[in-house]
Formats: C-alpha cells, sequence, structure tokens
C-alpha cells in the first residue's frame, strides 16, 4: 500500500484518513474496497451523505446518460434544464403533499454555506444580530457556522473571537424530566438576563456530531411556540438528519413544526454530489440580487441525481417505513448491548438509522470502533468526547448486511470488555 504521498504533502487536518488508515479503490452500495480488494462493509457513508448507497445504479445511470450528451456541468446560477427539473422534482414530491410554500436558495456545496446564509437571512430580517444555539450543537466550521456549533475542538481553531451567538441547554443536558424550553423562556422574558434579544434560534432535531442526541418531540414543538411568543424565526438545520436518515424525509416531518428556514446538504443529492439548500418562507426572500452567492452553487450533476433520488425514493412512504424497521433492528442491537453490560458501561440514543452507542468514555469507543474496523467494518464516533459509536449506515442497505455489520459491533464490544467487565446475567440486579 503505497501512501507516502498523502504523508509527504497532505495536510495534518486530515482526520478519517488516520482512522482507517487503508487506500480505498472502489465502492459498491453499502461497501467500499481497498486497493487489494478487501470489502469493508461502511457504516460511516460520507458521514451520511450517502443514504442511497455508494454509486446507487438509479442514480448513477440518470448521472452517466447526463454527462454523456455534454449537457451543462457548471451553470452559476443561470436557469439549466437540470436545475428546472430538480425544483419541479422538489416541489411536486416534497412541498406539495406537505403543504409546504418555501422559496429555494442554491448557496454553494457544502453544508456550512447553507448555514451562514440562514443566519444572514434571519438577522437581515429580524435586524438583530443574536442567534441561540444549543450545547452539543454542530453547524460547520466556516466562521459564522463555527460561533453557532458548540465544540471547543472546532470552536479553538477559529483563530479570531466567535461571536453572535448564545449557547443555551438542549433536551436532556439538564437531566431528565427537565424542559430546558422554560429556561430560555425565563432568560429572553428578564430584560435584566444578559441575553441580546436574538433573531433566531438554530436546531438540529438529532445531533449528529454532538452524539446523536435526539430532542423529544414536545421539547421541539415547545421551541417553536418560545420562537412565535419571543418573535424570533425558527431554523432547522437537517444537513445530516434529513433526506430520510430518521424515516421521513425532514427529520421534523412528524413532529408537527414548521420552520421558518430549514438547511439541506450531504444526502441531498444522493450521490455524493456537492450539493447545499436554503429552504425559507416567501417573505423571508427579501435577498438583492448577487447578495450572497457562490462560484459553485450551480452543480447541475448534483440536481441530476437529486431529481432522480427524489423521485425513486420519496413518491410514498415505502423507503420511509423500511428505514424505520431497519431503525428497529439497529435498536434492537444496540438495547441488547446496553443490557448486557448495564448502563455504567452503555446506553442507547438517536432515532431510525440514526443511532449511537453511548459509551462510558471516548477511550473505550475508540477501541470499539478499532477493533471493529479490523473485523472490516468502518464505523465512527461523535459526541464532546467521541465517546458514542455511531451508526451512519446507507439506508438502502440490506437486513443482512445490517445484520452483519452490527453483529460486528456487537463482537467488537465482547472483545473489547473482555478484561472490563463481565455480562450480567439475566434476572441479574444492576
Amino acid at each position: 500500500m503505497d501512501t507516502q504521498i498523502f504523508d509527504r504533502i497532505e495536510s495534518e487536518v486530515q482526520s478519517y484518513a488516520r482512522s482507517f488508515p487503508v487506500l480505498f479503490s472502489k465502492a459498491k452500495g453499502s461497501y467500499l474496497y481497498d486497493e487489494e480488494g478487501q470489502a469493508y462493509l461502511d457504516f460511516l457513508a460520507g458521514a451520511g451523505t450517502l443514504n442511497y448507497g455508494h454509486n446507487n445504479p438509479v442514480l448513477k445511470e440518470k448521472l452517466v446518460a447526463y454527462l454523456s450528451e455534454d449537457y451543462i456541468v457548471h451553470g452559476l446560477d443561470m436557469h439549466t434544464v437540470a436545475k428546472r427539473n430538480f425544483l419541479n422534482m422538489l416541489n411536486d414530491v416534497i412541498f406539495k403533499p406537505r403543504d409546504m410554500e418555501y422559496m429555494v436558495q442554491f448557496t454553494g456545496p457544502t453544508g456550512t454555506n447553507a448555514v451562514e446564509a440562514a443566519l444572514k437571512i434571519a438577522r437581515n430580517i429580524k435586524g438583530r444580530s443574536n442567534i441561540i444555539t444549543f450545547t452539543n450543537g454542530f453547524h460547520g466550521v466556516s466562521l459564522g457556522s463555527l460561533a453557532v456549533t458548540g465544540n471547543s475542538h472546532h470552536r479553538d481553531a477559529a483563530g479570531v473571537e466567535l461571536n453572535g451567538a448564545t449557547v443555551m441547554p438542549y433536551d436532556g443536558y439538564m437531566g431528565e424530566g427537565v424542559d430546558t424550553t422554560e429556561y430560555i423562556d425565563k432568560q429572553l422574558s428578564d430584560s435584566s438576563s444578559g441575553v441580546d434579544k436574538p433573531a433566531a434560534v438554530i436546531v438540529e432535531t438529532v445531533q449528529g456530531e454532538g452524539g446523536i442526541n435526539a430532542a423529544s418531540f414536545e421539547w421541539l414543538r415547545n421551541l417553536e411556540k418560545l420562537c412565535k411568543k419571543h418573535d424570533m424565526l425558527l431554523i432547522v438545520d437537517d444537513i445530516q438528519a434529513g433526506c430520510g436518515r430518521t424515516g421521513t424525509f425532514f427529520s421534523f416531518d412528524e413532529i408537527g413544526i414548521k420552520p421558518d428556514i430549514i438547511t439541506l446538504s450531504k444526502s441531498l443529492s444522493g450521490y455524493g454530489l456537492p450539493f447545499s439548500v436554503v429552504l425559507m418562507k416567501p417573505e423571508l426572500d427579501q435577498w438583492k440580487p448577487g447578495e450572497h452567492n457562490g462560484t459553485f452553487r450551480g452543480h447541475n450533476p448534483a440536481f441530476v441525481t437529486a431529481a432522480a433520488a427524489l423521485d425513486h425514493f420519496w413518491r410514498d412512504n415505502t423507503f420511509g417505513n423500511e428505514v424505520k424497521r431497519k431503525g428497529r433492528i439497529i435498536s434492537e442491537y444496540f438495547s441488547a448491548i446496553a443490557k448486557k453490560y448495564g448502563p455504567e458501561w452503555f446506553t442507547t440514543t438517536g432515532r431510525g438509522m440514526m443511532q449511537g452507542l453511548v459509551c462510558t468514555s471516548g477511550e473505550l469507543a475508540d477501541e470499539i470502533t478499532s477493533e471493529a474496523f479490523k473485523r472490516h467494518l468502518i464505523i465512527e464516533t461523535s459526541g464532546a468526547d467521541d465517546h458514542v459509536v455511531k451508526t451512519l449506515c446507507p439506508l438502502t442497505i440490506s437486513e443482512e448486511d445490517l445484520r452483519k455489520g452490527l453483529q460486528i459491533v456487537t463482537d467488537s464490544v465482547d472483545q473489547v470488555m473482555q478484561d472490563k467487565a463481565k455480562p450480567k446475567k439475566v434476572g441479574a440486579v444492576a
């Protein structure tokens, strides 16, 4: 395996390559293959960018056909056939069935581009700069997004003071039975709290990088009420939890909230092609022409695969129901591990196919994922201390491969725990 060139000239900032030190060559479905042809079951899937698997054949066919006819690849924000087709598909398959009326802004290639635009919209509309964000939230590493991100590892690299945001406790942060929206309400209602009146709240319904923390539906509904009470816009960052990861296209579909602004990226293109958008209620679309732009906001191949993904997977609830069913399988395995060793070692978190095995420490989680990699499973950690083993396998994974990967996680836990704790006997008192 010749990797000398990476050591010589690739920046030290690389991260995933350190966890999975293999020279990958090909990918298909739920598998990556190294240069020697060894298969690795992929429970990372581009950090949630490949919900429909690697080189999905339905999307690949559309993409290859489009490129072979010399259709437009780069178009800035000009009108193109590919963009028209995507907007029609988004409107017909996603917006209309949900009675949603939103304007679509193409912001640039990555999720943080969408977040930056969303924050600017909120601040300009409300004429206020402060944004409410949450403990363990992650929204990107460009400066505006970083200011509303909680993780100190990322924040410390900013090089400047990060401001314009107030961090509030996420659901569950202050323990069970504590509705933190009441605390936020008290802060915002008190003119002497020191919290400047916010323009907006930005929230993930399930915090991906923050540890797969899933907010309760009631908490999210209370948060929406709070936004209305205090004249704040509600921004839902659905970059990782959206596009079907929780079992519905939007992670909030079954919650009954209507965000003012939504950010989407990662699996939006469906094929791993860079693509991000901001969805905003029509009255918020007050941009001046070109006021917010980006060279790669018109990536037409991504429009093609995104439209194909919406058409193939989201015409009805069939695919979403399959995601929920597979999510129950993940819960079954993770709950069994937690029950086997007890809550002093493991607990579970998340929903749909975005779930985590919460370990007692980051060191333990790292040992488990390292052991899993030896068994040819790629799976990462998340959370403030990298203490959560996190599943982000393709939503299209077969049940056989899903169970295979989850059994590798189980076996890896058992291997790592051999010298740490004995499994609890059935019926034994913890």
